[in-house]
């Protein structure tokens, strides 16, 4: 499916509507290659005990770049079967950015993948998912 812009505006919606993204403080838009690209402010409460953001923190940036992108291209539901995440350095509590990239939207299964900047640029992590469409669309 060639993603729609009224296809990414319900998937921003349904986005904002989860309470992880308060909970969280994210913030997530579709840029112009439908690639999802998620914010994550600095926020103390996702630190480890040595001061520095939580590797979860930084799997869910991924976790959420990946499927969002993938979702881009689907019209049903997807379900996560697999997520990978390679932290490569420390972030030094930097506000963080994650842009996902589409890999493969099959009929049975989809990857993507995902980049997590510092503020400065660094990259900090990668990942990848693996999806399976369901037949739940979105709205229902």
């Amino acid at each position: 499916m060639i993603p729609t812009a009224d296809h990414l505006a319900n998937l921003e919606a349904l986005f904002r509507s989860a309470p992880i993204a308060t909970a969280m403080g994210m913030s997530f838009s579709y840029d112009d290659e439908h690639r999802a690209v998620f914010d994550l402010p600095r926020n103390p409460d996702f630190d480890h005990a040595m001061g520095d953001v939580h590797g979860g923190a930084i799997a869910t940036l991924i976790d959420n770049a990946a499927w969002f992108t993938a979702a881009a291209h689907y019209e049903t539901w997807l379900v996560t079967v697999e997520l990978t995440i390679r932290l490569l350095e420390p972030p030094a509590q930097p506000h963080l950015t994650a842009i996902g990239r589409l890999e493969k939207a099959g009929k049975r299964i989809a990857v993507a993948s995902a980049e997590v900047f510092s503020t400065d640029g660094r990259l900090v992590a990668i990942g990848t998912g693996t999806f399976t469409p369901t037949g739940r669309r979105y709205d229902a």
